[in-house]
């Protein structure tokens, strides 16, 4: 095997990475090489890299990516030649990520796939569809018959969530976007009803959301976007119904009237993968692959040489209902 490698390398925050040649990284104890077979882009990729993350600005250089899908090379445990999906720390702790020929992981974070499964729509599920499935059972608690809203019904984790919505037996699902092509792809993969998040009036998107419900109670909301949008839906939301927020798409923070939360008991709750064992995540996924194999959960996707990643890194940046995934040569 050849020294180097070609990878996508960040060098200066809030810019996109550069093609370049790079160093093969050198396994350790507990550690697998993976040959890197479908690399997403996703947004938590784009927050670390911007450098103004919680989880405070990565050192630089270094190789985005918190997922993918690859072949095991070399592991302690692993069998080479395994076609595994795995997730990393890339941005969030020192280290590479999956965005190059070539990555170290934790044997521990790699789930074997299974051969129905296409290498690109694993990679295109990974952590957003993880995120959805547990946001809507391990933290939002759906029973069957309730009513959920999902927020940013067009990106990656809501396209998820409104499909994992229905597998879970909820009553009606709500889905609510920006984007019409967004709403209306929700409408084609099981929603009952759509609404329009577009506006800067939180009384009106209220509307909007209460006119959706149809007189029914929302007991659960799934929210990848906060800011205003979670506003609106709070406002809606049934005495003790449940809003999880996934991301801040739509701002940073978001007001609640203190008064309707405590009139109805409501639960603002938090939700993050990172807050997850690598059995839980295993878990969540193999679940959702199974569904995926037998057509019922997809998401949109378009493969981008991982030469073009400059480009790719913008558009993923522009717009989140597709996701791309990198493929190194």
């Amino acid at each position: 095997m050849s020294a180097e490698m070609q990878a996508a390398v960040l060098r200066k925050h809030a810019t996109p990475p550069e093609y370049l040649q790079w160093s093969i990284p050198q396994r350790g104890k507990g550690q697998a090489l993976v040959r890197v077979l479908a690399a997403p882009i996703s947004p938590l990729d784009l927050l670390c890299a911007s450098g103004t993350s919680y989880f405070g600005a990565p050192k630089l250089p270094y190789i985005p990516g918190t997922q993918g899908v690859g072949i095991v090379m070399e592991a302690d445990v692993l069998a080479p030649g395994q076609r595994v999906w795995f997730s990393c720390d890339a941005g969030m702790k020192p280290g590479d990520g999956s965005m190059a020929q070539y990555c170290l992981i934790e044997e521990a974070s790699a789930l074997a796939l299974p051969t129905e499964i296409e290498s690109d729509l694993a990679a295109a599920l990974g952590l957003s569809a993880i995120a959805a499935w547990m946001a809507l059972t391990w933290r939002g608690r759906l029973q069957p018959g309730e009513q959920v809203l999902v927020l940013g019904a067009s990106g990656a984790v809501g396209q998820v969530a409104v499909q994992a919505a229905r597998l879970f037996g909820a009553g009606r699902v709500i889905a609510a976007s920006r984007d019409k092509d967004g709403r209306a792809l929700a409408l084609s993969r099981g929603a009952d009803a759509a609404v329009d998040l577009s506006g800067d009036s939180v009384d009106e998107i209220s509307r909007r959301i209460a006119a959706a419900c149809e007189g029914r109670p929302l007991h659960l909301v799934i929210d990848p976007v906060w800011g205003l949008p979670a506003e609106a839906a709070a406002r809606v939301l049934a005495p003790e119904g449940r809003l999880v927020n996934i991301g801040s798409a739509a701002g940073a923070s978001a007001r609640f009237e203190s008064a309707i939360v405590r009139s109805r008991l409501h639960a603002i709750l938090g939700y993050t993968n990172n807050a997850l064992t690598h059995e839980q995540k295993a878990q969540a996924l193999t679940q959702i692959l199974a569904h995926a194999a037998a057509g019922r959960c997809t998401i949109e996707k378009e493969m981008v040489p991982l030469e073009q990643v400059a480009e790719a890194w913008d558009r993923q940046a522009a717009s989140a209902r597709r996701k791309l995934i990198l493929i190194p040569e």
